[in-house]
């Protein structure tokens, strides 16, 4: 079964901030260290700081890739019209979709400042992916990894490419997404490069902190890496070199998938959301001790889904089994989470230790980390209950897309008084 996607709106969206901004990395057009609330990305106009980069505020088309220290934005073909990038249905006309990447924040050696970047050999940039210290961009025939800290502020790029794959042009796959690539996938960690099996026929892979998911063409679930904190699904808190199938969620057609620094969500074609992995500052949405204000029996390991030892709220497929007086630090089992109105979910992102999700009726849930505002509710607390984002309802917007950075957030929303 094909995960359900979200239908070309029939108005421009428009790009939001909320979070960490101590470098202008989240909102360059607030001098604050913390954004608590959404703050709308305007196309153009002065900065902050006069002198710190060109007179145009960054409003990326297509895609956002958040930083710690900085963001970068791309104006990918799908500005135009066009089918790249996992935001492809967000047609904002104030842009051309030249395939040109921004970046804000702290880049060419300082805070607050912009970055520019136009296409190289009059090719459009397919997507793109980065980090802290490197940037992967896709091409029609190559991908390169750039170092983020030797680009200048004049946008030169010369010296700055330090690895390249070339790719064949037959090889081309438009049923996968970027970083996957033929044969594999990249990441922004060297060697930049990691082989996939071709039989497990991967169509979609996310990227966490020390971990990956993959979803493959028959929708099902497989994960690797660390597991020391759960985020693998498998039940216990061993690494995984190799790709394994989430046996919790085998059979079910997942949809949408997310992976933070230590934890891991996804949503199946019901639009039902599973998490698992680390939850000490309540980033799956279960009960924690930071968040309880009273004591609890610690729970720091669920064994299984048969709930045999497990005082679990709910594992996938298995319904409520236990007590409430316990708080999870690692849920090691796929948990099914409940929203209120049994909401469905469309789009799921992962941030540091906070996580949202898009409902299919445009509401904007977070919850988690909070500290910098990252959660949007107007406060710096954090939260072990998914909350409902008030400003996108009051101000009559529907949020289309959701991207977690480490310790911020990027929504795009179209209407609006």
């Amino acid at each position: 079964m094909a995960a359900t996607v979200a239908a070309a709106p029939s108005s421009p969206g428009r790009w939001f901030g909320f979070g960490y901004n101590r470098f202008g990395q989240t909102v360059p057009d607030v001098a604050a260290d913390r954004v608590l609330e959404p703050r709308h990305l305007a196309a153009r106009g002065s900065g902050p700081r006069p002198g710190h980069g060109p007179d145009i505020q960054p409003a990326p088309a297509c895609k956002v890739c958040p930083a710690w220290s900085h963001s970068a934005g791309w104006r990918g073909e799908s500005a135009r019209g066009g089918e790249s990038g996992p935001a492809s249905h967000i047609p904002l006309r104030q842009f051309s979709g030249d395939g040109s990447i921004y970046f804000w924040g702290f880049v060419a050696d300082g805070p607050w400042h912009h970055i520019y970047i136009n296409n190289r050999d009059q090719q459009r940039c397919r997507d793109m992916l980065t980090s802290e210290k490197y940037l992967l961009t896709l091409w029609q025939d190559r991908v390169e990894c750039w170092d983020v800290p030797s680009l200048c502020p004049t946008g030169d790029t010369m010296g700055s490419v330090i690895w390249t794959k070339h790719l064949q042009e037959e090889e081309e796959n438009p049923n996968t997404a970027f970083p996957l690539i033929p044969g594999g996938y990249v990441t922004t960690t060297p060697p930049f490069y990691k082989p996939l099996s071709p039989r497990l026929q991967a169509r979609r892979l996310a990227l966490g902190g020390e971990h990956a998911l993959m979803l493959t063409f028959d929708w099902t679930l497989y994960s690797w890496g660390s597991g020391r904190h759960g985020q693998l699904g498998h039940g216990s808190v061993e690494d995984g070199a190799e790709p394994r199938v989430v046996e919790a969620l085998q059979g079910l057609a997942m949809a949408e998938i997310a992976a933070g620094t230590w934890h891991s969500i996804c949503t199946n074609a019901s639009g039902d959301v599973y998490v698992w992995g680390w939850n000490e500052s309540g980033q799956l949405g279960l009960p924690t001790k930071l968040q309880s204000g009273k004591e609890h029996q610690q729970l720091s390991l669920q064994i299984g889904p048969s709930g045999e030892g497990t005082p679990a709220l709910k594992d996938a497929g298995d319904g409520i089994i236990g007590n409430v007086n316990v708080f999870i630090s690692i849920q090691a089992f796929p948990a099914l989470l409940d929203f209120p109105g049994e909401l469905e979910m469309c789009k799921v992102s992962c941030g540091s230790r906070h996580t949202a999700a898009v409902t299919r009726c445009g509401k904007l849930y977070t919850w988690g980390w909070g500290n910098y505002g990252q959660l949007g509710h107007g406060q710096a607390d954090s939260s072990d209950v998914p909350r409902l984002v008030e400003y996108f309802t009051e101000n009559h917007l529907s949020v289309m897309d959701v991207v977690c950075g480490p310790w911020n957030t990027f929504v795009v929303a179209q209407g609006g008084i």
